[in-house]
């Protein structure tokens, strides 16, 4: 449905209820059932419509362009073939499952007219098929932007069967009507993504499409529209009088639903484009913002076992490269929650941030361990040691393939606490794995989610939901390699203090505020998150490392508002030997002051990295 809230359109392709029955796919989902149909289970009514094809718009336009229409235009013969049924016309870009459909609705007594290339796919496959001109009695013109709109197409589509007045008015015109719309539209993300000039994306925005499958959506009670080929065999169920007269009722209305949601999710991709790289735009967040979701899976519950959950894709433009835990591939284990979505997102992102290997421990969407190594088997010790009891039922993220050597580890190493239990995970994530490390994971545990997923792309943008509206920002994406480290204490970093300064900067910038993080060696020792003083997280992150603190270093993800008695005092009496935070406070200097009393290093950035 399309929810308009604050001015955003929320186009969400949602289904009824969803079951996970493969591994190894995009996604998690596997299969969608739709029980309120006949007692089947109809795969894609929930799915949403999807583009399948990557052809160019040339292989449309140019046999319109040939004056070749006679060889697929068979008039009488067709019909009388047919068995004098009204019209099925089938115009689409992706050809899958078009010679068994026309073949069907040919059988089932319908005449089949169609355009470009479709008809000719038809015609080749020895069906008969009617040229769209040849009903419109004009023929396709401006280079194939122009076929299917004319009265003699839409006045058949739009006519409502138990109106003696729209049904004179077609007899009157002979105008015949047409009983079934099949449709899908130009692929313009496609078009978008291969990085196609201006002029070739314009040509690629479906004018005909769009208005023809609105038409037979809007008149569902009478005309049959379908815009998916997933949906073909249940077509055919229908038309063939498969189907309770109950049960085809709720039919026409979820394919004229999803009817229009394909072309709600079209325009959305091409405001967009238009905003964007069209042009229109002025660098600033559009006025009105259109956002197109698919849905991939409904999960058991949410948050909460009372809450109600499902799992969606970005279908906008600045999403298309299929990066991203939503469309991570599950490869072993149990059905992703709704918790364990949001914790390995968090993980996955902390873990992307570092450019050398790296390994973080994450639970409840707070980083507990992160070590970089060039051994990533003892990064993961590392990290692990860092909070062991915190990591016990966490979230594993790596930065790199994980192969047999790292697998085996993460099989056997056991917790720091006793040196005796097996670390137990929710979930191991990474970009990729060995053949031998993915079937060594897997022999883990049954329950163990094995998740491979692209890192998220940079620059893109990010909604939160507030009470009657959404918050759009921009996604922190700023690294320490962006940022300018100010020293401003009279003691001056060691190289590996400055390293060290880097390493808890990023750790803390995906800690919940207020935010601190300590580290030492490129590793964490211990974090302070999500208190309401910033003096309470440095208490926190101050016993977490307990001895280590010896000459470790801290970090802030805000300016600290006191020093003295407080966060930065407390800091250098346990030993913290080098501090970094952004600065800005109007007690900065005390901040600077006290650190040069206890002879710490103070850093600040300019750049604040709040996470609420």
């Amino acid at each position: 449905m399309a929810q308009h809230l604050a001015g955003i359109s929320f186009l969400a392709l949602s289904g009824t209820s969803s079951k996970n029955t493969q591994s190894g796919k995009r996604g998690t989902i596997r299969r969608t059932e739709n029980k309120g149909l006949s007692g089947k289970a109809y795969s894609t009514l929930a799915s949403g419509c999807q583009l399948r094809t990557r052809a160019n718009f040339s292989e449309r336009s140019a046999l319109q362009r040939s004056g070749a229409k006679q060889a697929f235009s068979v008039s009488a013969q067709a019909e009388e073939q047919s068995g004098g049924k009204g019209y099925a016309l089938v115009s689409v870009f992706d050809k899958t499952g078009l010679e068994e459909l026309a073949k069907g609705l040919s059988e089932a007594g319908y005449n089949v007219i169609s355009t470009g290339g479709s008809a000719r796919a038809i015609a080749d496959s020895g069906c008969p098929v009617k040229a769209v001109e040849d009903v419109t009695s004009y023929p396709e013109m401006l280079g194939g932007r122009v076929k299917t709109l004319h009265p003699a197409v839409h006045a058949g589509i739009l006519a409502k069967r138990g109106d003696s007045e729209h049904m004179a008015a077609l007899e009157e015109h002979k105008i015949g009507a047409v009983d079934i719309v099949v449709g899908n539209l130009y692929p313009f993300r496609s078009t978008v993504s291969s990085g196609a000039d201006f002029a070739t994306c314009i040509e690629n925005i479906d004018i005909g499409g769009p208005t023809m499958l609105r038409g037979a959506a809007k008149n569902h009670q009478d005309v049959y529209v379908v815009v998916d080929p997933n949906d073909y065999p249940l077509l055919l169920d229908a038309v063939n009088g498969n189907l309770s007269s109950e049960e085809e009722a709720k039919l026409r209305k979820r394919l004229a639903w999803k009817a229009f949601q394909h072309v709600a999710s079209y325009d959305a991709q091409v405001a967009e484009w238009m905003w964007g790289d069209g042009g229109c735009g002025d660098g600033t967040f559009p006025p009105e913002l259109a956002v197109s979701m698919k849905q991939v899976n409904t999960l058991r519950y949410g948050e909460n076992s009372h809450q109600g959950a499902a799992v969606y894709l970005d279908s906008s433009l600045k999403e298309m490269d299929g990066t991203g835990v939503a469309a991570a591939t599950l490869h072993h284990g149990k059905e992703m929650s709704y918790n364990n979505y949001l914790d390995a997102d968090a993980a996955y992102a902390a873990v992307c941030d570092f450019d050398a290997p790296a390994c973080v421990i994450v639970k409840h969407t707070n980083p507990c361990g992160a070590a970089n190594r060039d051994d990533l088997k003892e990064a993961y010790r590392l990290a692990v040691r860092a909070d062991p009891i915190s990591a016990f039922g966490g979230i594993v993220a790596f930065n790199r393939t994980l192969d047999e050597s790292l697998a085996k580890e993460l099989r056997e190493f056991r917790s720091p606490t006793d040196d005796e239990t097996r670390m137990f995970y929710e979930i191991v994530i990474a970009p990729s794995y060995t053949p031998e490390g993915l079937a060594t994971l897997k022999g883990k545990s049954k329950t163990l989610r094995i998740l491979e997923a692209k890192p998220r792309a940079a620059n893109t943008t990010g909604l939160r939901q507030v009470g009657g509206g959404w918050l759009l920002q921009e996604t922190d994406n700023l690294k320490p390699e962006d940022i300018e480290f100010t020293v401003v204490s009279e003691a001056q970093p060691t190289e590996q203090q400055l390293k060290d300064l880097k390493f808890a900067w990023s750790c803390v910038k995906h800690v919940k505020s207020n935010a601190i993080t300590i580290a030492k060696d490129a590793k964490l020792l211990g974090m302070g998150s999500g208190q309401p003083n910033r003096v309470k997280s440095v208490e926190i992150s101050l016993e977490k490392a307990g001895e280590e603190v010896k000459g470790s270093v801290m970090a802030s993800d805000a300016f600290f508002p006191f020093a003295w008695g407080d966060s930065v005092e407390k800091a250098c009496l346990a030993g913290v030997a080098a501090i970094v935070h952004p600065g800005g406070s109007m007690r900065d200097g005390d901040a600077v002051d006290c650190c040069n009393k206890y002879g710490v290093v103070l850093l600040t950035t300019g750049v604040r990295h709040f996470r609420h």
